[in-house]
């Protein structure tokens, strides 16, 4: 017998920064500075600020390719002390070995953890699919766009099965129609995979497209002037980035982040 009561399933922490401190130059230099934040489980978050604000620095820290000055910086409830298989990392800069193939690329990680080779095969084929790169498996970098080579590096990331993707600028070298493009496969890519996604971005209406949440960081040192939940999406994403200009709110939204950039930038709330 119950008492009718629901409880909602506690969600994880799958970040969790407190009082987090980076500092540079025997610390002269400080890029963030007292970071509390936390970020849950198979949301979609977006750092941005403006330049040299930290959000790169952040998102480092995260995948263990950077260690915090003080402070403490855990995932699932355990500190970082380094990378680990349970984050991917995306870079803005194309990473795909130009010797091997489209499928080969993919392969690779698995490979290096171990992956036995029939389990490679099927899990690079599935990720051929999902990237829209099934007619271009055989084929080397050099001969894929801009756009098909980050869509291979997705892929190669994907494969290894990470609980979080850390995206750095992932679009910023694609045109604009490319970028459009690119961003609305994301939306697929992360509702199929069911993966707690962190982007650093500078473009504020990709923030708003893809983001659960947005996280804005002041200008130097790095702290975090706002913590954004996009309420009027109503927790819903969007496959046709038309159908997020419709929603009531989302002016509202890019005004009041184009506001908060110009004061950082010009220290000016006019």
């Amino acid at each position: 017998m119950t008492d009718g009561s629901h409880k909602t399933p506690k969600r994880s922490h799958a970040v969790e920064a407190r009082n987090l401190t980076r500092q540079y130059v025997n610390g002269t230099f400080t890029a963030l500075e007292d970071v509390t934040v936390t970020l849950q489980e198979n949301e979609i978050i977006s750092f941005i600020g403006p330049s040299g604000c930290g959000k790169t620095t952040m998102l480092r820290l995260i995948a263990g390719l950077e260690l915090p000055t003080r402070g403490q910086l855990l995932t699932f409830d355990e500190p970082i002390h380094g990378p680990g298989p349970d984050r991917g990392m995306i870079f803005q800069a194309y990473t795909s070995f130009p010797w091997l193939t489209a499928r080969k690329n993919i392969e690779y990680g698995m490979k290096v953890v171990g992956i036995p080779k029939a389990e490679r095969k099927q899990k690079a084929s599935a990720m051929l699919k999902l990237m829209h790169l099934e007619k271009f498996e055989d084929s080397y970098p050099h001969s894929l766009s801009g756009g098909m080579k980050q869509r291979v590096a997705i892929g190669r990331t994907l494969a290894q099965n990470p609980r979080i993707l850390l995206m750095d600028e992932p679009f910023g070298a694609l045109d604009a129609q490319v970028r459009w493009e690119m961003q609305e496969m994301m939306i697929e890519v992360i509702e199929r995979e069911h993966k707690t996604v962190i982007a650093v971005t500078h473009d504020i209406e990709e923030a708003i497209y893809l983001s659960d949440r947005i996280i804005f960081f002041s200008a130097q040192p790095g702290r975090i002037k706002a913590n954004i939940p996009l309420e009027f999406k109503n927790g819903r994403r969007f496959p046709r980035k038309e159908e997020l200009f419709e929603q009531p709110g989302y002016t509202d939204m890019e005004r009041r982040l184009f506001a908060m950039m110009r004061e950082e930038i010009t220290g000016s709330t006019a």
